[in-house]
């Protein structure tokens, strides 16, 4: 079940929020790090994420799911978000090349169909860059934070989910070893943290962040079987003895 925008809005308004952001901003960041001229969707609640593409992109939208709720956004101009089905997008194929999913996968009752339906808005050689809370990290366990609620994966089980919705994992990163504890004192530790963490490659990051890269199929023309003509038995009449 999805957390509502309203708390959604208040997590990221504390300061726990506001290292989150931090943190998970600068690895998606280094993943997306040219977008200028292309076209940006932020799906589930990516909003926290957006705002430092949008003076570059050519053109960015934030969609939010019905069972969520939204919110406005940008605050202070005309607003570029909408309430929608995840799994019915209101755009044409192949107009988006880059596709940020957070607050979604974990959340959806079937990711498998909305990660169906991103694949069938992004442009041929189109990026999906996926935060998902990690099964081993201690933020899925807290329920302080917006990871600690729905499905948590491990790395093998979001590859597969990946790869079933015609999409190849092409890098990886991890973000949130600091523990969720909401303590300003223990907050400005965050950098420290994240450095030992990604230094030693310790296990207990709380979330995954997967880019992955649209994959398209030439179909293979098939020949049509021509019809067998099918010979019926003939019975013929038989005389029957006296």
């Amino acid at each position: 079940m999805y957390p509502d925008v309203v708390g959604l809005r208040s997590f990221y308004a504390q300061p726990l929020g506001v290292v989150t952001r931090r943190l998970v901003g600068r690895a998606v960041r280094a993943r997306f790090d040219n977008v200028r001229g292309l076209s940006l969707l932020g799906i589930g609640y990516a909003t926290p994420y957006l705002g430092m593409f949008r003076e570059e992109c050519e053109r960015s939208l934030a969609f939010m799911p019905g069972a969520q709720g939204v919110t406005r956004w940008p605050s202070a101009a005309p607003t570029l978000a909408a309430l929608v089905d995840e799994t019915e997008l209101p755009l044409r194929d192949g107009m988006i090349d880059r596709v940020i999913a957070v607050h979604l996968l974990e959340m959806t009752p079937d990711a498998g169909e909305v990660l169906r339906e991103v694949w069938r808005v992004l442009a041929p050689g189109g990026r999906l860059l996926c935060v998902v809370p990690s099964r081993r990290g201690i933020w899925a366990r807290t329920e302080n934070n917006p990871f600690g609620h729905g499905r948590p994966f491990s790395r093998t089980q979001i590859t597969d989910l990946l790869r079933g919705a015609l999409f190849t994992p092409v890098g990886w990163d991890e973000a949130l070893f600091i523990p969720p504890v909401a303590r300003n004192w223990f907050l400005r530790s965050a950098v420290a943290w994240e450095r030992a963490g990604a230094t030693l490659a310790l296990p207990f990051a709380g979330v995954h962040i997967v880019e992955a890269t649209k994959q398209v199929y030439k179909p293979v023309p098939t020949k049509r079987r021509s019809r067998l003509r099918v010979l019926q038995p003939v019975l013929a009449p038989q005389p029957v003895g006296g």
